[in-house]
């Protein structure tokens, strides 16, 4: 009859292979890079700001004459898009780009929305693409751009593109289902 090691044996030898492991793994370990510590200087409070530094843009009131309930509000003078909620709140306010068409003022809805990228007028790749309106046989809509930039120069094109932001498009997709009230004011 063969000899079974003793239970402590077995506990013995398992103890004994994975502090060696643990040791190979430490030395392993040692070998590889290291987290640098980067020494900075704590920044300075200074009680006035630096010509450099950058007001912050102030909160524009949406425009009074705007109606009420949840609505897209476009004011052609302030080149500027307010998101409102049904309890009449903005809940985001950007600055565009209009196109060289402009709606008049008064009372759409969203008709047609484009969520694909696809070629404006202009050349430009743009995405979520929000049409309200028509003027002259020329599409009114908001848009961004794919890449994010403002749009080119329209050299004597007839445009209804209302550009805005990557983030602020994205925005307004989302706010802007089909049957949205859009609001243009002057």
């Amino acid at each position: 009859m063969r000899a079974v090691p003793a239970p402590k044996v077995w506990v013995t030898g398992l103890t004994v292979g994975a502090v060696a492991a643990v040791v190979v793994l430490a030395v392993q370990a040692d070998k590889g890079t290291k987290p640098s510590v980067a020494l900075t200087s704590r920044p300075s409070v200074s009680a006035s700001p630096s010509p450099s530094a950058r007001p912050e843009p102030t909160a524009t009131a949406v425009p009074d004459a705007s109606g009420t309930g949840r609505r897209i509000v476009y004011s052609l003078g302030e080149k500027r898009v307010w998101l409102v909620d049904a309890s009449d709140a903005a809940r985001r306010s950007f600055a565009v780009w209009p196109g060289t068409v402009d709606p008049a003022p008064g009372t759409y809805s969203v008709s047609l929305r484009r969520g694909e990228p696809r070629t404006g007028s202009d050349g430009v790749r743009i995405e979520h693409i929000v049409y309200f309106t028509m003027v002259n046989g020329v599409n009114v809509a908001f848009s961004n751009a794919v890449d994010g930039s403002s749009p080119p120069p329209a050299d004597g094109a007839q445009t209804g593109g209302i550009r805005m932001k990557t983030a602020d498009g994205s925005a307004l997709w989302t706010f802007g289902e089909t049957g949205t009230k859009v609001v243009v004011v002057n």
